[in-house]
């Protein structure tokens, strides 16, 4: 997700879901959003078919209108939402039928039958008072629980549980760029479906659990805390942890540094941002943040057909100047960010924020962590054309799958240097 440009704009953020009844106040259904405006073209629908997917917005519009409280419109969320999230886990990992002609590895029926899913939430009419602030705290819920952000759980609690094996936290995005080509997959989100819940053997003979968890491309989410909210109780359990989302062509990079820096371009919902990366404790936010994986490790591997970059470039503003500058070889002292080596998008947002909850968390020194970039996930040759061209092909779901793959690789070698 490496993009670096600049316009402006504002979003509204998503609260957190509350158990209890909302106060009274009119019910408010609120209208789709430019994502959800999207699900009515041919590839979304074409996408949910052919994968099975199709039936979920219905289903779980149904079970809401069922619904005769807030308490209960609450537990059809949390339980339509965490069923989706574990039915694409679940294909993709090759459990259950495949309902479809679409590969397994296709992350993109968990993105378009989620977005099904909060376009019912936005216009279901309750028999019940059901105010816009209540109707906020049930989509918050159906997002985190469909992304998995409330399911990364390792056997044994805490740091001191879990003896004999190390515990990875990855996480992936949706994909983005739709207006571009709608067909458009992410193999971050992709390799987050794969790998959750899954053991691997490091290349030091060890034993390793992943724990995933997918999020948006939307910056007003990670302004209302979506990443530190995730991430703050998993760090502290973690052996490892790696962001992961979709960079250059043709290969993969270690992201060295990131920075604090949005640099406006458009979101999923269209919306832009061109400032600070906006986090708690603003007074003592650093410019920059660093990687502790395992990057001399990694680059030096074989882990699969993609080369693999220590990438050290950044761009800032000089102590002293006016204009950016591009660094090879990283920031310079007293410097201000306006891109990190993996641009000013959020995948370089959200690389600075979990290496910063890192920090704040006082696990520099002991828990390696970072951001991976992968290639882009191209269409095989003769379907490039988005105007013409078809939702998948042989050559896509070779790429997309060598990617994972690679991936996995990747984390087994830092694990085994952690």
């Amino acid at each position: 997700m490496l993009v670096v440009t600049a316009v402006a704009g504002t979003m509204a953020g998503t609260a957190p879901a509350s158990a209890g009844e909302p106060p009274a106040g009119p019910v408010a259904p609120a209208a789709a959003t430019v994502e959800e405006q999207r699900l009515d073209r041919a590839v979304p629908q074409e996408i949910l078919r052919r994968s099975g997917f199709g039936s979920v917005a219905g289903g779980f519009a149904a079970a809401l209108r069922s619904a005769d409280s807030y308490a209960e419109a609450g537990r059809v969320v949390d339980r339509h939402g965490s069923a989706l999230w574990r039915r694409a886990v679940d294909r993709a990992q090759g459990r259950g039928p495949a309902r479809g002609d679409l590969s397994r590895d296709d992350d993109r029926p968990l993105y378009w039958a989620r977005l099904g899913m909060t376009r019912e939430l936005r216009a279901w009419e309750p028999r019940f008072a059901l105010p816009a602030a209540a109707r906020e705290r049930l989509l918050g819920e159906l997002e985190r629980t469909s992304r998995g952000q409330d399911a990364m759980d390792f056997p044994g609690a805490g740091r001191t549980g879990g003896k004999g094996f190390k515990r990875i936290v990855l996480t992936g995005f949706d994909p983005f760029t739709l207006d571009r080509d709608i067909r458009i997959s992410n193999p971050s989100g992709a390799t987050a479906l794969a790998l959750d819940g899954t053991w691997l053997r490091t290349p030091d003979g060890g034993l390793a659990r992943i724990e995933t968890a997918v999020f948006p491309v939307r910056w007003a989410d990670f302004a209302a805390g979506t990443v530190e909210r995730t991430l703050r109780h998993r760090l502290p359990e973690a052996d490892l942890f790696t962001t992961v989302s979709q960079g250059r062509v043709g290969r993969f990079d270690v992201e060295r540094t990131n920075g604090a820096w949005r640099g406006g371009f458009p979101d999923n919902e269209n919306v832009s941002r061109t400032e600070t990366v906006p986090v708690t404790g603003p007074a003592a936010q650093p410019q920059w943040t660093s990687t502790t994986l395992p990057y001399t490790a990694v680059v030096a591997a074989e882990t699969g057909r993609f080369p693999v970059y220590d990438n050290t470039s950044v761009t800032e503003i000089p102590v002293g100047g006016t204009e950016p500058v591009v660094r090879p070889d990283g920031p310079t002292s007293g410097s201000t960010a306006r891109a990190g080596g993996g641009g000013n998008y959020l995948s370089n947002e959200i690389a600075y924020r979990a290496t910063l909850l890192r920090d704040r968390l006082g696990l520099h020194g002991t828990l390696p962590g970072g951001h991976v970039h992968t290639p882009v996930l191209e269409f095989g040759a003769g379907n490039t054309d988005p105007g013409t061209g078809t939702v998948t092909d042989p050559g896509f779901v070779r790429n997309r799958l060598d990617i994972i793959a690679q991936v996995r690789a990747i984390v087994a070698v830092a694990a085994a240097h952690r």
